[in-house]
């Protein structure tokens, strides 16, 4: 009775072939998603810490102390730039670049990493129910407080600038490095978008707008969903490769 033939499997999909060089060997990449997790739930957890300082009234010290600090600082360069940073985040213009951005991604024929980026924006919405949960006051102008005049709505924390800069920046930052080829432009894109990651949380807190628990909470959401959503994008990305090998 003959053999019967050994089905041709493709070596992307062999399990008994070696990764390609530019790829990490399976127990390397399960070790390394393995910290992500990690990472994610250590935001999560940062975050319901914070969460319940703020509803116990604990932080209210430490939050006026950093914003009074921040403010001792006044310069019309620095606060120039903090309105720079903060201008992105508030309306029209925050209803208007990201649809650019997702556009843009569809354009590149890349409607996978256009539907993350959507998710990734989606991070704005975790801003909305938190804040109708805690309902914090935000920070009132007096003789030693500043507060810049502003389109400024709902409760303080967490801070919705940071979580969905965070969220919708951090995360096409992500996308950036992950797939722009040139270096140049590679380096160029994440570097901006994670200049703007990183400057806003202090820029809400030196216009008034925000206290150091918001802002803190919100990089820590913020980064765990990001975490979570980058984990996913690669799975998605992997299997997809799978089937067109």
């Amino acid at each position: 009775m003959p053999t019967p033939p050994t089905p041709h499997v493709p070596a992307a999909l062999d399990p008994r072939q070696p990764p390609p060089p530019e790829v990490f060997p399976a127990s390397v990449a399960v070790r390394r998603s393995r910290t992500a997790s990690t990472f994610a739930w250590a935001g999560l957890i940062g975050f319901a810490g914070l969460f319940g300082l703020v509803k116990a009234r604990r932080s209210d010290a430490l939050d006026l102390a950093v914003t009074l600090r921040l403010q001792a600082n006044r310069h019309a360069l620095l606060d120039r730039l903090m309105g720079f940073v903060s201008w992105p985040g508030f309306p029209p213009q925050s209803r208007v670049i990201p649809p650019i951005g997702i556009g843009l991604l569809f354009l590149l024929s890349l409607p996978l990493e256009a539907a993350f980026l959507v998710a990734a924006w989606g991070a704005s919405l975790m801003s909305t129910v938190v804040k109708a949960v805690v309902q914090r006051p935000r920070p009132l102008a007096n003789e030693k407080l500043r507060v810049v005049v502003a389109p400024l709505g709902g409760s303080s924390f967490p801070s919705g600038h940071v979580l969905t800069y965070v969220g919708f920046y951090g995360f096409g930052a992500y996308l950036a490095e992950v797939l722009v080829r040139p270096v140049v432009l590679r380096r160029t894109i994440v570097g901006a978008l994670l200049g703007l990651v990183a400057l806003v949380g202090p820029s809400r807190i030196q216009q008034g707008h925000h206290w150091f628990t918001d802002v803190t909470a919100s990089y820590l959401l913020g980064t765990s969903y990001v975490v979570g959503l980058a984990a996913l994008y690669r799975r998605v990305k992997a299997r997809r490769a799978q089937v067109h090998a």
